[in-house]
C-alpha cells in the first residue's frame, strides 16, 4: 500500500478518512513506528509519534505502543493525516549495470557522481530511480550506502527478510568489503592497519563531515590497507573495511597524510585541480579515485557464500594506464 495517494494535501477540501491496511509478508517484522515513518512521507516524526501515543493508530482494533512489531495479516488503522502541499519532483527511471540479481537481491555497479538516495540538496538518487524503473517491485531498499563520488558495488534488498539478514551480517562483522583507491604520497608498508576514532558533524551550511576525534569520544573505526602498486608520487591501495563509518576510508587516509586523489572534501585541493588536466607522463583524473570493487557475504536465503566483483571504473583505469601500470 502506498500511503502517498491516500494522504490529502492541505489545500484541498476533500474529507479526510482513516485508512485500513493489511500487512503483507514483506512488511511484517517492522516496528510500527518505523513502518509509519516510511509510508507517511513528509509527515513530521513528532506527529507520527503523537498519533501512536494517543491511540489513533490501531492494530486489529486494539491499541499498541511504538515498539509493536507487525505480523503478516495485521490490519492497521492509520488516522486521517493532512500534509502541507509540496512540489512533486519527477524522478526519471533508470537502470544501472547489474552485477547480480535474484528474487532476494539486486547488486549494481554504481557510477561515480550519482547519489544513492535523495536528500541534502539532491532530489533523487539510485534508489528512487530504480523504483521508478521497476514500478511493480513490491520491495526495494538499500542495504548500505556509498558516497556520491564513489563508484562500485551497491547492494539492494528485494525482500525485507534479505534486508534484515544482511544488516545483521554487517553488524556482526560477517561481510567483507574491499575498495580500490589511489593516494598521494610515499606509501611504505605492504599492509597497514589504521585505527582512528571518527566523529561525525554538520558544517554551518548543512554539509555532513567527519573528523578524527581528538578527545577519544569518536566511533571506533578500523581500516586495513594493502599496497598494490607504487608510483613516484602516488600509491594504489586496497582498503578493507573492518568497520563501516561514514567517510571512513577518506578520513583515515587524509588524516594519515595520504589524501585520496580527487577527494573534494578531505583531499589535496591544489593537486586535485592539477590532476583535472593531463600532463606529460599522466592522463587527467576528474573524479575521486575510490571504487568499491569486491564484497563477500552469505546469501540471505540460500546460505551460500558469495563474492562479487565490479571492475575498476573506466576513468580510474585509464588514469592507471596513463601512468604505465595498469591494474591487470
Amino acid at each position: 500500500m502506498k500511503m502517498q495517494k491516500d494522504v490529502v494535501p492541505a489545500s484541498t477540501s476533500a474529507p479526510l478518512q482513516a485508512q485500513f491496511v493489511t500487512i503483507t509478508e514483506e512488511e511484517a517484522g517492522q516496528r510500527i513506528d518505523n513502518y509509519l515513518l516510511r509510508i507517511c512521507k513528509g509527515v513530521p516524526k513528532s506527529h507520527v509519534y503523537r498519533i501512536l501515543r494517543s491511540g489513533e493508530v490501531r492494530v486489529n482494533k486494539g491499541r499498541i505502543d511504538q515498539l509493536y512489531r507487525l505480523v503478516q495479516g495485521d490490519i492497521v488503522r492509520i488516522p486521517p493525516i493532512r500534509l502541507a502541499e509540496k512540489q512533486e519532483h519527477h524522478v526519471p527511471a533508470a537502470e544501472f549495470k547489474i552485477i547480480f540479481e535474484d528474487s532476494h537481491l539486486l547488486v549494481i555497479d554504481k557510477p561515480a557522481g550519482v547519489a544513492v538516495h535523495g536528500g541534502s540538496g539532491v532530489s533523487f538518487g539510485v534508489i528512487e530511480q530504480l523504483r521508478a524503473s521497476r514500478p511493480d517491485a513490491k520491495f526495494l531498499e538499500l542495504v548500505h550506502r556509498l558516497d556520491r563520488e564513489t563508484s562500485g558495488l551497491l547492494l539492494l534488498a528485494k525482500k525485507r527478510s534479505a534486508l534484515t539478514n544482511l544488516h545483521e551480517q554487517m553488524r556482526d562483522g560477517l561481510t567483507d568489503k574491499r575498495y580500490l583507491t589511489m593516494v598521494a604520497g610515499d606509501w611504505k608498508n605492504a599492509r597497514q592497519h589504521i585505527k582512528l576514532p571518527l566523529h561525525k558533524y554538520t558544517t554551518a551550511d548543512g554539509e555532513r563531515r567527519v573528523s578524527v576525534s581528538e578527545d577519544g569520544n569518536g566511533m571506533e573505526s578500523h581500516t586495513i590497507f594493502s599496497l598494490l602498486k607504487k608510483f613516484d608520487a602516488y600509491a594504489l591501495l586496497e582498503a578493507e573495511l573492518k568497520t563501516g563509518r561514514t567517510h571512513q576510508i577518506r578520513v583515515h587516509l587524509s588524516s594519515s597524510g595520504f589524501p585520496i586523489l580527487g577527494d573534494d572534501k578531505y583531499g589535496d585541493f591544489p593537486l586535485n585541480k592539477a590532476l583535472q588536466k593531463a600532463s606529460e607522463g599522466r592522463g587527467a583524473l576528474k573524479r575521486m579515485f575510490l571504487h568499491a570493487h569486491q564484497i563477500t557475504f552469505t546469501h540471505p536465503d540460500s546460505g551460500k557464500n558469495m563474492t562479487l566483483n565490479a571492475p575498476l571504473a573506466a576513468e580510474c583505469d585509464r588514469f592507471l594506464v596513463s601512468l604505465g601500470k595498469p591494474l591487470n
